[in-house]
């Protein structure tokens, strides 16, 4: 073999040798695990299941239809209303104070909230009154400047918020068997003089911002659907207060959030 081809040999063999080692190292460093200090666990923030725990304290202020005449205590419509809050606030303790007796006027209801002085600690109020005003014949302005007196104490009770305030419509009660043997033309007195409440009550409520829950209509079904009166033949019965609890309870959930 001529040395020039000898040398050249050598080099090559040398290239070889080194290029097998080269990948060697690189294959063993490729298969040996790299030790990585793990992050400190961080625990997942606990996500509430349900509102949290508080007290709940209702009061309701009227006539008897909020004390429910002539149902159970729990048919009557704040009743319903609370069972029907607590499904949603179910770790919520939930208290009802009513004040409200069968036959009460707008007068009736100022002088029993003054005398029982009610504490200003209420998360929600609610207000149905004025149909013994006008089944008592009670002229007309006497609603009109006690009414916006009974919603300011209202607002007051609850928390000085009027948000946490409720006003629903005075029932219709010429559409129950109590009304059927009056002439039409006595009817028709009945219903226009409870339109007039109403809407006095409503434009009132729009203007100062206070949520208005109309229930009338319900009630003016009372002939065509007898289950919805009870068994005195005048006032709501448990099915009709499941409906006006239906209305009132979207506006309640929205005042609880306040």
């Amino acid at each position: 073999m001529k040395p020039q081809f000898k040398q050249i040999v050598i080099v090559l063999l040398s290239i070889f040798l080194l290029s097998c080692s080269t990948d060697e190292s690189n294959t063993e460093t490729a298969v040996t695990p790299v030790p990585v200090t793990p992050p400190p666990s961080v625990p997942n923030p606990e996500i509430p299941s349900g509102p949290i725990a508080k007290s709940i304290h209702y009061l309701a202020l009227g006539d008897s239809y909020t004390i429910g005449q002539s149902v159970c205590e729990t048919c009557r419509f704040p009743e319903q209303l609370k069972t029907s809050l607590k499904m949603f606030y179910t770790q919520t303790n939930f208290s009802l104070k009513v004040i409200a007796t069968t036959g009460w006027t707008t007068t009736n209801l100022i002088s029993a909230i003054n005398q029982q002085k009610p504490e200003s600690n209420y998360d929600l109020v609610t207000l149905l009154i004025g149909v013994n005003n006008q089944y008592q014949g009670k002229d007309f302005s006497l609603y009109e400047k006690e009414f916006p007196e009974l919603a300011n104490k209202a607002i007051m009770f609850a928390k000085g918020d009027k948000k946490n305030v409720i006003v629903v419509s005075i029932p219709d009660y010429a559409y129950t068997p109590y009304a059927k043997n009056l002439s039409d033309s006595q009817k028709t007195k009945i219903s226009t003089e409870i339109n007039q409440y109403n809407n006095f009550a409503e434009n009132y409520c729009k203007a100062n911002e206070i949520v208005f829950v109309g229930i009338t209509d319900i009630t003016r079904q009372g002939l065509s659907n007898p289950n919805l009166v009870t068994s005195d033949g005048l006032h709501p019965s448990e099915s009709a207060y499941a409906a006006f609890v239906e209305r009132l309870l979207p506006k309640a959930k929205i005042a609880l959030q306040n």
